[in-house]
């Protein structure tokens, strides 16, 4: 039974809509975990052992380090669902300058693949990552399968926030 008398949680009570009060309670779930996550990936890469790279330049390296295979940019954009291919761009060059990601030119595409050193740090991302993070885990109380099916839902609300987008565009 859902209780009527329980105020929700959120940032911004006068986007609350009587059809979803729980629609503004994810929002600010997701602001804050975004927060966090960010913050989060920042200290992780700082532990690994590189500092001065913004959340989307850790992103991006990983992105690229994913499965090692060499990316354009646009596909770095697209799995990262990057809408502005400049900032992606602005990353890879300071990833380049760093050492951490090479690119080659194959016609009038860039492919970027990490180098050693990318693929160094994002190993100790991954070790801090599984002493830091995987260990806490269990106190959430949940099991991989529920997070698995938080991912899920993840996903498909930000293909509803991406066609909002676009209808807002056309107003």
């Amino acid at each position: 039974m859902i209780d009527k008398t329980r105020q929700p949680i959120v940032s911004s009570s006068h986007l609350i809509s009587e059809q979803s009060s729980e629609l503004s309670e994810l929002e600010y779930g997701l602001i804050i975990a975004n927060h966090a996550f960010q913050r989060w990936t920042v200290r992780c890469t700082i532990a690994s052992g590189m500092s001065d790279l913004s959340p989307l330049d850790i992103l991006i390296l990983h992105n690229v380090n994913h499965r090692d295979r060499e990316k354009k940019v646009a596909t770095i954009c697209f799995n990262l669902n990057i809408e502005d291919t400049y900032t992606a761009s602005y990353s890879l060059r300071k990833l380049s300058k760093l050492k951490l990601v090479s690119s080659r030119k194959q016609g009038k595409e860039t492919l970027f693949n990490t180098t050693k050193k990318g693929i160094e740090l994002c190993k100790a991302y991954r070790e801090v990552r599984e002493e830091c993070l995987i260990e806490l885990l269990g106190t959430l109380g949940t099991d991989n399968e529920k997070i698995g099916e938080i991912a899920r839902v993840l996903r498909s609300l930000s293909g509803l926030y991406d066609e909002a987008a676009r209808a807002a565009a056309s107003l």
